[in-house]
């Protein structure tokens, strides 16, 4: 059986996160969505793939994000054998800087 995200609840949840203007509106909006531990979780992937897109060192990340080595070597699997989104991120948050 293949796990989809693709699914109309992910689409309800995805419209709900375009329709947020601000980081304070994101703020509002993901503590009530999410558990502290999953914002973090979230938060702290984010950071790891950042940081490998520096060329940092799974150690130097593992000591600055707290993150585990299983943990760095999935986002680095998604930075380099996934979707691209990370990327597509990162160059509109570079341009927009």
């Amino acid at each position: 059986m293949s796990k989809t995200i693709r699914t109309e609840a992910v689409d309800h949840l995805f419209e709900a996160v375009l329709q947020l203007k601000n980081k304070e509106e994101c703020y509002l909006f993901f503590q009530d969505v999410c558990t502290v531990n999953e914002l973090l979780s979230l938060s702290q992937r984010f950071e790891v793939a950042r940081m490998l897109t520096q060329n940092k060192t799974y150690l130097e990340i593992a000591e600055q994000t707290g993150a585990s080595t299983a943990t760095i070597s999935r986002v680095n699997r998604s930075l380099n054998y996934g979707s691209d989104g990370y990327q597509m991120v990162f160059k509109r948050m570079e341009k927009n800087q």
